[in-house]
């Protein structure tokens, strides 16, 4: 059993303000995996003290963008050669399939390295040529570190969520205080492990497991700069309404519940086959599943069929069984969630295909869900509307293209979705007017270089890439007379 009896503030493994610590437990089986202590507000105090004395005293923002990168490289680097005990760390806290906490490793790197490259070519001082030629004026734009970054992360893919804001944060000159979420105690605090080999300064890195309290506390904190958060559209609300009251940067990766749309010429064997993974990756808890699947009404029918096979096929069991691709769900509250949606969806009226609200025999003593599919759902129901974070599936009939536009768009969220089309063009069209953040084409993954993030209620702000560097950053203009 592991156990973490200290807390990694500033740098340094540290006594914690409360002597409890939390047990971690498995999604699987409930056994307990380790313990962990878990930060409180004096801890949060602590960390943010030697956060701020490390900006305001410490040379971290005034190191030079190629020292920052060299460090970041060497997190990259210890990573790398930690992925398979980090996938399953990650396993066993969140019940995600082994398969997949390990295939996303590489995932991991291919993030790094847009960032890394962003750095390498980021204007961090450009000299502007005046728009007046006999202008006698000159104007110097910097990029600057905007201060202390309180990054704020979920449990479901904490490494992503974790390295997504620290690498940028860090290669700005940033410093950062990392919340994680009680669950990933295992898998964060071996983060915090590998940051204390970097050769980071003191004070510019602390990862504290906490409770939502906590969160806000430090979301709170007056020498908080900027808070970097991805979670939930309701916390989201929460905390860009705290930072707008205080006047701080924030950006923020909420939720989704993005449309997959299968236009009449698709493939469908293609479709089956990419929505594995775009819909039901990590056991349907993931922001960017592409949940609605909306099909043509002239083959809607057989959609359904494909999907159901589809969804009965998936083996449902222990996240290290290499047969697994339906894992648990993370918490009992989260299991019970699920299961409550399904039996809205059928309370509303639509037709359960598959599955249903009960746990696949054998594993009642996890938090499991049996893959579930709806079919003649209309685009209202709350099964349709509501984000539902496990492996459930919504199939929605349109008429035409606009019709399949309009249903797409009918949602509060905007962070992701799909085009399905054996003409590029046409998906292209149809992938132009989904108001949402990334759209991808015939199952392309989301790529690192580009800006990731959400249109409406699933956020402000982006990551990835130049676009995401430059969130960590504040613009200065220096006039200078020549």
């Amino acid at each position: 059993m592991i156990t973490y009896d200290q807390l990694f503030i500033g740098g340094e493994w540290t006594t914690p303000s409360s002597d409890q610590q939390l047990d971690i437990v498995s999604p699987h089986d409930q056994s307990v995996l380790g313990r962990a202590a878990q930060a409180m507000p004096a801890d949060v105090d602590r960390a943010v003290a030697a956060a701020r004395k490390a900006f305001d005293e410490g040379p971290w923002p005034e190191t030079p963008p190629a020292e920052r990168i060299a460090v970041v490289r060497r997190l990259v680097e210890l990573r790398e050669q930690h992925a398979d005990e980090i996938a399953a760390l990650i396993s066993s806290e969140n019940g995600s399939a082994l398969w997949f906490t390990k295939a996303g490793q590489p995932g991991l790197g291919r993030q790094a390295a847009a960032y890394l490259k962003a750095a390498e070519e980021f204007g961090w001082e450009q000299t502007l040529e005046p728009s007046d030629p006999a202008s006698p004026f000159r104007s110097v734009v910097r990029r600057e570190a905007i201060g202390v970054v309180a990054a704020v992360i979920p449990w479901n893919s904490p490494f992503s969520a974790a390295l997504a804001k620290i690498i940028p944060a860090l290669l700005a000159g940033n410093t950062v205080v990392l919340k994680v979420s009680p669950e990933n105690s295992l898998s964060m605090n071996f983060l915090a492990r590998l940051l204390e080999k970097t050769g980071l300064p003191e004070g510019v890195i602390s990862v504290l497991p906490a409770d939502r309290e906590t969160s806000e506390y430090l979301v709170r904190h007056a020498d908080v700069d900027k808070v970097a958060f991805t979670g939930s559209t309701r916390a989201g609300r929460r905390i860009a309404s705290i930072a707008g009251e205080q006047l701080k940067r924030v950006s923020l990766e909420l939720g989704g519940k993005s449309a997959a749309v299968v236009l009449p010429d698709a493939d469908l064997a293609a479709v089956v086959a990419g929505l594995k993974f775009g819909s039901l990756l990590n056991n349907g808890e993931s922001c960017i599943a592409q949940t609605r699947i909306l099909a043509p009404r002239s083959r809607y029918e057989e959609v359904v069929r494909a999907l159901a096979d589809l969804v009965e096929s998936l083996p449902v069991g222990a996240p290290d069984d290499d047969k697994t691709f339906i894992g648990p769900m993370v918490r009992r509250d989260q299991q019970q969630r699920v299961l409550d949606y399904i039996r809205t969806g059928i309370e509303e009226g639509a037709r359960l295909v598959t599955g249903g609200p009960h746990v696949p025999a054998g594993l009642e003593n996890g938090f499991y869900v049996t893959p579930t599919l709806f079919a003649d759902v209309d685009n209202s129901m709350r099964i349709a509307q509501e984000e539902i974070f496990g492996p459930v599936l919504v199939v929605i009939a349109y008429e035409d293209e606009d019709d399949a536009v309009r249903i797409a768009n009918d949602s509060e969220f905007g962070l992701s979705g799909g085009v399905w089309s054996a003409d590029e063009d046409r998906a292209m069209a149809v992938a132009r007017r989904i108001r949402s953040g990334t759209v991808t084409v015939n199952g392309a993954p989301i790529g690192f270089d580009g800006p990731f993030g959400g249109f409406k209620a699933s956020g402000l702000g982006r990551e990835y890439g130049a676009v995401g560097l430059g969130t960590y950053t504040e613009y200065k203009t220096v006039t200078v007379k020549a």
